[in-house]
């Protein structure tokens, strides 16, 4: 269970949530009939050598609900608390949705980064409003909201989730501790705002690191997740600390070494109509010597002329990506 109260989690994001966080997409056995306990305690070892303080347990993929339950379990154990999991909040319906938290929160997950599901489709913000307190009162862990387009709310709002609406949002919700800031993309004006009006009482967010390590030169930026850095290997991490130690200028070069693979990552079909290619990003983070492996179907695939741009990028900007074949990333480095 988490180690704070409803009354003391902003507390509690306040000294936890001060780094990057990524994101651990579950690997499942060879015969895709149960979850590949080795490879994710791999993968949360791993981003724990990388430098990351968080991870996101993905449940945006085919798994159970029992399976998700035992996936944040394993994480939970093996990072025995050197990193935070954070619970990936994107089931079926709010009734679902409040389950599975309750369930992660016994399997020792800190933290949720809330969605919206597909068929949920409000009318007006207030029934955005309804649901988000709704979860928040049912569920005692602290909660990231997350404004996005991809809930399809910018047809309410251009910002997905305005400032007025997350003002009453943090004043009726405690446990709303984080916000995760990517509303109206690809435009900051949003984030800029959401920045501006809440960074004094919950912890901002800018995750996508394009964004973060020039801001965070200019305004305080306490987090950066959860997001695909671990295409980036232990480097954002690395970021941070020197954006945070105000050692601009290497972070800027940084940042500029970063470009081919940041261009790499730009070049190849990450996401489609709302859904974000799972596959893929487990091949970006296994080039950096994470698992890989198995995904259960149906999931996006994962194409030659795609791994060729991602690994190209990784090596023109010095990662030093695995100089193993790309067919040995459908296996994973550990088989069961």
């Amino acid at each position: 269970m988490a180690s704070y109260t409803r009354s003391t989690a902003r507390e509690w994001a306040r000294e936890k949530m001060l780094g990057v966080a990524n994101v651990t997409i579950p690997t499942m056995t060879q015969d895709f009939r149960r979850l590949n306990e080795k490879a994710i305690r791999h993968d949360v070892e791993l981003a724990i050598e990388h430098g990351f303080v968080g991870t996101l347990a993905c449940s945006e993929v085919a798994i159970t609900p029992d399976e998700y339950a035992e996936f944040v379990r394993i994480m939970v154990d093996q990072a025995a608390g050197r990193l935070f999991v954070v619970h990936h909040a994107v089931f079926n319906t709010l009734e679902d949705n409040i389950e599975a938290a309750r369930r992660a929160a016994e399997a020792g997950a800190e933290l949720v980064l809330l969605g919206y599901p597909p068929y949920f489709y409000p009318k007006s913000l207030e029934e955005v409003h309804a649901y988000t307190r709704a979860f928040c009162d049912a569920v005692d862990l602290a909660v990231m909201v997350f404004p996005i387009p991809t809930w399809g709310f910018g047809r309410l709002d251009p910002a997905d989730i305005p400032v007025a609406l997350l003002r009453r949002l943090v004043d009726d919700c405690p446990t709303i501790v984080a916000i995760k800031a990517e509303g109206g993309m690809p435009n900051i004006m949003a984030p800029i705002e959401v920045h501006r009006a809440f960074h004094k009482e919950v912890v901002i967010s800018f995750p996508m690191e394009h964004e973060f390590i020039p801001l965070a030169q200019l305004i305080d930026v306490p987090f950066c997740g959860t997001n695909f850095s671990a295409f980036y290997g232990p480097l954002l991490p690395r970021i941070f600390t020197m954006i945070r130690e105000g050692r601009f200028e290497e972070a800027t070069a940084a940042f500029y070494r970063m470009d081919a693979a940041r261009k790499a990552f730009g070049s190849v079909p990450q996401a489609g109509n709302g859904l974000i290619n799972r596959m893929m990003w487990k091949y970006e983070s296994w080039l950096q010597g994470y698992n890989g492996g198995p995904l259960r179907h149906p999931t996006a695939r994962l194409y030659q002329r795609d791994m060729i741009a991602l690994r190209r990028g990784q090596e023109a900007s010095g990662l030093d990506p695995t100089r193993d074949p790309d067919e040995a990333f459908f296996t994973g480095r550990n088989p069961a």
